[in-house]
């Protein structure tokens, strides 16, 4: 996603899907010259996956988004080597990238308890150091939520994409009567009564997508008559493709799942397209779910054939008949 610093996040409501922090590695602890004793090494800080956990909570937790490890203790005569600095962990949600402030992959962070140390404590003052302590490693990072959404919303420009976005969730993005209001993606959320699915105005690969086309604007005068003129193109499009030139017919058609007319203004047919939206989101989870469950047994049936038709192998031993 975008990069944002220490006092700003980018944020769709209440949700934060970027932060940047500041980390350092603790300091070493002094050695000890005349007994040539050693520091402790200063402590790390480590982000750590957690599911529960999510940005916003994060940065409401620790604001200054600070996170420095412990020092070291240092040497001493009845400790001649000193302990080692207690280390920093950031509670982080399940799905982040890990980046500096140069934009180099740090690491990821993909399943609960997953870990990456981003900043690593100093070495602790010893015969090698001259037994001075050193200190931790200072690293600013970034943290980007990675996003995947089961809608996007594809149009012309001004054709109300934001204004249906606002209508069917909490999202609440620039409108104006305009082209080109949304200089960048925005994201929404529709809760259903099983709290699923995001909204997201930016997709690629729509053509492999279930698609449904909503038209907007049904409130305008003479809407009702062009609706119909276009559900007959629609119904027919081989009939109207010598109206485009060459370069502009595409390969293939967009099959549509359903067509609902509505109005982001008046909120027509918004309750309507809502749930024909879930039920698509159904109807391709369970078709995914029952390809997949294909292929494993595909891949079960092969591999028990291979074991039953494995020749013996060379050397080995055969019990006489």
């Amino acid at each position: 996603m975008v990069r944002c610093g220490s006092v700003w996040f980018r944020k769709y409501g209440n949700f934060i899907d970027n932060l940047r922090l500041f980390t350092r590695g603790g300091s070493g602890g002094m050695g000890y010259p005349r007994l040539g004793g050693e520091g402790g090494k200063g402590g790390d800080v480590w982000v750590v996956a957690h599911k529960k956990m999510t940005l916003k909570q994060l940065k409401d937790k620790y604001p200054q988004k600070r996170f420095v490890a412990g020092e070291g203790a240092n040497s001493r005569v009845n400790a001649l080597k000193g302990s080692r600095g207690k280390d920093c962990e950031i509670p982080v949600p399940v799905g982040i990238s890990v980046t500096d402030e140069n934009g180099k992959i740090i690491g990821e962070l993909n399943k609960e308890k997953d870990r990456i140390l981003v900043a690593e404590g100093g070495i602790g003052g010893k015969l090698l150091t001259n037994f001075l302590p050193l200190k931790g490693q200072k690293r600013v990072i970034h943290l980007d939520l990675k996003l995947i959404a089961d809608i996007g919303l594809v149009g012309f420009p001004n054709a109300g994409k934001s204004s249906l976005l606002s209508q069917v969730s909490h999202a609440k993005p620039a409108i104006a009567d305009y082209a080109f209001t949304t200089l960048q993606p925005e994201l929404g959320k529709i809760v259903y009564n099983d709290f699923r699915q995001e909204l997201e105005l930016y997709k690629e690969e729509l053509q492999t997508k279930p698609a449904l086309l909503a038209i907007n604007k049904m409130d305008l005068p003479g809407a009702q008559d062009m609706f119909h003129v276009l559900m007959n193109q629609l119904q027919n499009p081989k009939d109207f493709l010598h109206l485009f030139k060459k370069n502009m017919i595409p390969e293939r058609t967009v099959e549509f799942q359903h067509i609902i007319p509505i109005s982001a203004i008046t909120g027509e047919g918004i309750e309507e397209l809502k749930n024909y939206i879930r039920k698509s989101l159904d109807e391709h989870a369970n078709q995914e779910n029952g390809a997949y469950h294909k292929k494993q047994l595909l891949n079960l049936q092969i591999s028990n054939t291979i074991s039953y038709n494995e020749p013996p192998p060379k050397n080995g031993v055969t019990s006489p008949r």
